[in-house]
């Protein structure tokens, strides 16, 4: 006997097949046990299976819940002095340059307690949460020391303690340079101390790099980049944000989960993403943010196979963006991705980007009964809808939350 059976829907199960990219069933059901998709089909043949509950979702589309690859979502404070500062005219890499930009929230964030940096990060999380996210990326950073490191990462996992969601903790390990620090001592230290102390408490499923002329060079993230997989450690990059390094290619040769931003990147780049299996994870938010101009080569990415995730990027500085529907507009909207596209971004593309497809992404016999009920018309108004609210039902192994 299944714990429970939702009915009257339409499923995008995500799950490709011949002539329907998105695995549409209409008039389908679902059955779940213990916390598990144990069958998805028409609606007819799941009618003879015994269940303890059952759910009429009054036709509403359901998709798998919404997986947010990319956020820096722990941190104290906030940056919003650089809004104003941006509107005025200054860029990213002076407000940077004069001590603004991450370290400003770096010492923000040490001077907060792993309970006050919970605190603030819970409502942020919760926004997420209601706009469909089941499957969150938390990256640190904003320590840029060892044990500050190792507190953000702490209060991630405190924060995902009894809340309904699952929360992905990755290690950014070189995401900027104190001023007036010395750039071979602080890789060292990275690849020394920061590294194997992340890796010996647990505390993170990955580790990422910041690879950008106002950051770390290709030859420093290549030395954090040995030093992660010694210690037993995927990758994952920002690459190609606002220059052309040459990033996406060292992280495709690290076989990295994936490359972020990469608004510079070339065709060498995507080329060896395809090969290692990289996935592309687009930042519109920050694009949005920053007022870009420049556009991720999404018709090169398209060409090469590269698989392409969406994310928020959600962040005190670049990205204050906390609704996961407006991430997919924006995707479509500056970007050109259709809807389908920016569906997969949040969804199967999403949890390949986090090593996940295995366990979320999409919606198929043995996965996280992970859910999200849309009360619209047809899957297209995903991204079409500028802040949509969130879905009428969001389920976290087989429960509502």
């Amino acid at each position: 006997m299944w714990d429970r059976l939702l009915t009257d829907c339409h499923v995008a199960t995500m799950v490709p097949a011949p002539g329907n990219p998105l695995g549409l069933l209409k008039n389908a059901a679902i059955g779940i046990d213990g916390g598990r998709i144990v069958r998805v089909g028409k609606r007819a043949e799941l009618a003879g299976f015994r269940y303890k509950e059952v759910t009429a979702l009054g036709g509403a589309w359901v998709t798998p819940g919404l997986v947010d690859c990319h956020t820096h979502l722990v941190f104290a404070g906030t940056r919003a002095h650089e809004h104003a500062l941006r509107r005025s005219g200054a860029s990213y890499e002076a407000i940077a340059k004069a001590g603004g930009g991450i370290v400003s929230t770096v010492a923000a964030t040490r001077a907060a307690s792993e309970a006050e940096l919970v605190a603030q990060s819970r409502r942020r999380l919760h926004a997420l949460m209601a706009g469909g996210v089941t499957t969150l990326e938390v990256k640190s950073g904003y320590g840029l020391d060892t044990a500050t490191e190792l507190k953000l990462l702490r209060a991630t996992r405190a924060l995902g303690e009894g809340e309904p969601v699952r929360l992905v903790p990755t290690l950014l390990a070189a995401h900027a340079l104190e001023p007036g620090a010395d750039r071979e001592a602080t890789v060292a230290m990275i690849c020394e101390a920061m590294i194997p102390a992340v890796a010996r408490a647990g505390l993170a499923t990955s580790v990422d790099a910041f690879c950008e002329t106002i950051a770390f060079s290709p030859a420093e993230v290549e030395r954090v980049f040995t030093a992660a997989r010694a210690n037993g450690l995927p990758v994952r990059l920002h690459a190609e944000q606002l220059s052309n390094q040459k990033g996406a290619a060292l992280a495709a040769k690290y076989k990295a989960l994936s490359a972020d931003h990469l608004e510079h990147l070339d065709a060498a780049g995507a080329k060896a993403m395809a090969a290692a299996g990289t996935v592309a994870v687009l930042l519109p938010g920050a694009f949005y943010a920053l007022q870009e101009s420049r556009k991720p080569p999404v018709d090169l990415l398209r060409a090469a196979g590269v698989p392409i995730a969406i994310a928020t990027d959600c962040n005190p500085g670049t990205a204050p963006l906390l609704n996961p529907q407006l991430a997919m507009n924006m995707a479509a909207t500056l970007f050109g991705l259709t809807p389908e596209e920016a569906l997969a971004g949040m969804t199967v593309s999403g949890a390949r980007a986090l090593g996940l497809a295995h366990e979320v992404g999409t919606i198929a016999p043995g996965k996280a009964a992970d859910l999200c009920a849309w009360g619209i018309e047809n899957l297209d108004e995903l991204a079409y809808w500028i802040g949509l609210p969130g879905p009428d039902r969001r389920l976290f192994a087989g429960r509502d939350a």
